[in-house]
């Protein structure tokens, strides 16, 4: 069901495809995919760690913290967050030493620094080899676009009303830099201190950009990293350096520990060049180029649908049917985070978020995919698909940490996956926009 849909949100890091895209972009997905691949560290977009344990067939085990371990063990149940990959259990892998349990370096950024948390081990025997196959969360907006089209009739006459306009108002707010956007990504270049400032701006009126901006960024750093310890994970662990991203973030958005909201992620560019230059100072000079060449080829690809002529596409005048048309990818992400926003939402998750978890389980078991991971990059944010016949079978320890920082099972936890995606009343999100519960 939805199958290309479903194909076209995931990334093959072994077996590459190319996605449709619109016509009359300077650089094509493959010439991008070649200039990363040349990259310091492009060679792990291909061999690393996780990538070859999934890939092996061989048993994946997986950290998972958490502040509801009684909770957890009292229930008997493992549910998935909406946040997490539209439906999985958040993780980060784990290698079996002599000693213990290693945590890939965005485990081990999380043990350092969530604190007041509990760890578990998890181990799940897959039927054979995993597809090196991630899902990117950036492009999920014609599914999100879909699913609201499909159950837009359990809004109120006025909340769907109020839904488009509000989106198309924010399309108009920031309709000139949209399009100077898509004449960058068709070969114009518009000087960096200028591009960068006016991306900044667009943030408040269109939020999906904060997240387009930070995975850029992220992937500018990752890429390129040559510190010792990026060269330290790279070749001692096979894994990509997460932790700049990590810093990147919570840098410049003070209330990143209570939220991480990647939609207030808006640096203009003399606070980009601060920023980059605290997470490594020879790689600020470079980070304003890289975001506009790189940022408004994905807005194409992401935004629009595969039919038009970037070249000649305007958001100036949009309404919704037009945006529909146009640019579907857009308007599904705008959607999305609208109606997150409807005093309502609490009522509506499962309608809208548990409709499309049951297609991506669908999609995952078709593919034989028991631990889908972030596929904008394969950075160790790996997640457990709860309803994977593999995982059914999986089992749970409870861990503690060593001084060396390894993971030991201590006790092992009587219970099951449910394919039924976390209450939203008790997920960060939920606590941060309704505190009241409703």
């Amino acid at each position: 069901m939805h199958n290309a849909e479903w194909d076209n949100a995931h990334t093959d890091y072994t077996n590459p495809a190319t996605r449709p895209s619109p016509t009359g972009l300077t650089d094509s997905e493959a010439d991008w995919r070649r200039l990363h691949l040349d990259t310091p560290n492009g060679w792990l977009l291909r061999r690393n760690a996780m990538l070859q344990t999934l890939t092996s067939g061989q048993p994946i085990h997986l950290m998972h913290i958490t502040t509801a371990l009684d909770a957890i063990r009292s229930s008997g149940q493992l549910h998935a967050s909406a946040g997490c990959l539209v439906g999985a259990l958040y993780c980060a892998p784990l290698t079996q030493e002599p000693n213990g349990f290693r945590p890939h370096n965005l485990g081990s950024y999380l043990l350092e620094t969530k604190h007041n948390t509990r760890s578990m081990i998890i181990e799940v025997t897959p039927d054979g080899p995993v597809p090196a196959k991630g899902l990117d969360y950036l492009r999920l907006g014609g599914i999100h676009l879909r699913t609201y089209l499909n159950r837009r009739a359990f809004l109120t006459d006025a909340e769907n009303a109020q839904l488009r306009r509000t989106v198309v108002e924010r399309v108009h707010a920031v309709a000139g830099f949209l399009d100077v956007l898509l004449a960058n990504a068709c070969g114009s270049r518009t000087l960096h201190v200028e591009f960068i400032d006016r991306l900044a701006a667009a943030v408040q009126d269109l939020p999906f950009l904060g997240y387009l901006y930070f995975e850029v960024l992220s992937e500018y750093l990752m890429l390129h990293s040559t510190t010792s310890q990026t060269k330290e994970y790279a070749e001692a662990s096979g894994e990509m350096n997460n932790r700049l991203g990590k810093r990147l973030a919570f840098s410049a958005v003070a209330s990143m520990g209570r939220l991480f909201d990647l939609a207030l992620f808006a640096p203009d560019h003399h606070q980009l060049m601060r920023l980059v230059g605290q997470v490594e100072p020879g790689l600020a000079p470079g980070s304003a180029d890289y975001v506009r060449r790189r940022l408004p080829h994905l807005f194409a690809c992401l935004a629009l649908a595969p039919s038009q002529d970037a070249a000649s596409v305007t958001f100036r005048d949009c309404d919704f049917d037009r945006l529909v048309a146009i640019a579907p990818g857009l308007l599904g992400q705008l959607v999305f985070r609208e109606t997150r926003r409807l005093p309502r939402y609490p009522q509506l998750f499962p309608v809208f978020e548990q409709a499309k978890a049951l297609e991506v389980y669908d999609y995952w078991n078709t593919h034989k995919i028991p631990t889908p991971f972030n596929g904008t990059l394969p950075k160790g944010e790996i997640g457990v698909n709860p309803a994977s016949p593999a995982v059914a079978g999986c089992t749970v320890w409870e861990a503690e940490t060593c001084e060396r920082g390894l993971l030991h099972p201590v006790e092992q936890l009587d219970v099951i996956f449910v394919p039924r995606l976390t209450d939203l009343r008790i997920t960060a999100l939920g606590r941060a926009a309704f505190p009241r519960g409703h």
